[in-house]
């Protein structure tokens, strides 16, 4: 199992808490910093997320550490008639309530406040189930990925889509020196808390990515554990089913 990283190092809080704490400050301007991060390319890999749930023609859909809910509002595209956005953070479901209002979605997505690792929906609730840049945020990883797949519907799909690491040259070297400087530097120019973007990069860099985490998740008890590698490495998407 990786490094437990938190954002706040020092703090009494356990992981949970500061995550929550973390995201509350940063709300307000984390989705154009984290466009400027990711140099836009997190929009593509969240339509090919939406691509592998369509395929499925899901009911129902959880979308855990929703944040502002640009995943679950992408997944309004698919035929679902109820589409959940979970999070810790209540100043992020605020400011996906807001995009989520503007764009007349309040009737098919639903933002609740809650605790990945104790989800609040009975067994085998939902056709399927996302969590976009969120998982290495989980304080208990085996223990969220259990609950996960108590509430997925038989038969339904898992996909995840988190940050990893190029294992190439010269890709390795730029991703280190990316997330190591410039991410850290961008976040303390933009953010009122220095220490969140610091805190993105170094959990990216210590989560277990690729086959290591296609393990853990069969370890749990998901079936047709795949991954798909994007832009040289440096983003994984993870799919599975119950």
């Amino acid at each position: 199992m990786s490094k437990n990283i938190t954002p706040y190092e020092g703090s009494e809080l356990g992981k949970k808490q500061q995550v929550e704490q973390m995201f509350d400050t940063i709300s307000g301007n984390y989705d154009s910093l984290n466009r400027m991060i990711s140099l836009g390319t997190d929009q593509g890999w969240r339509k090919k997320v939406l691509k592998l749930v369509s395929e499925q023609k899901p009911s129902t859909i959880l979308d855990i550490a929703t944040g502002t809910g640009d995943l679950a509002i992408l997944l309004s595209k698919t035929d679902a008639k109820q589409i959940t956005g979970l999070d810790l953070s209540a100043g992020m479901l605020e400011v996906g309530k807001q995009k989520i209002k503007a764009l007349n979605l309040e009737n098919r997505i639903e933002m609740v406040q809650g605790d990945s690792e104790n989800l609040p929906f009975e067994d085998n609730t939902f056709d399927a189930i996302t969590v976009g840049f969120g998982i290495r945020n989980f304080e208990d990883l085996e223990k969220g990925l259990s609950e996960i797949l108590r509430v997925l519907k038989p038969g339904g799909i898992f996909v995840i889509l988190e940050t990893s690491v190029p294992t190439k040259f010269p890709f390795k070297q730029g991703y280190f020196f990316y997330t190591q400087n410039v991410m850290p530097f961008m976040g303390k120019l933009f953010s009122k808390d220095q220490k969140a973007y610091k805190y993105l990069s170094d959990s990216a860099k210590n989560f277990p990515f690729g086959e290591a985490l296609n393990n853990i998740l069969r370890k749990v008890g998901f079936k047709d554990v795949k991954h798909l590698p994007q832009t040289m490495g440096i983003a994984t998407i993870y799919s599975s089913s119950k």
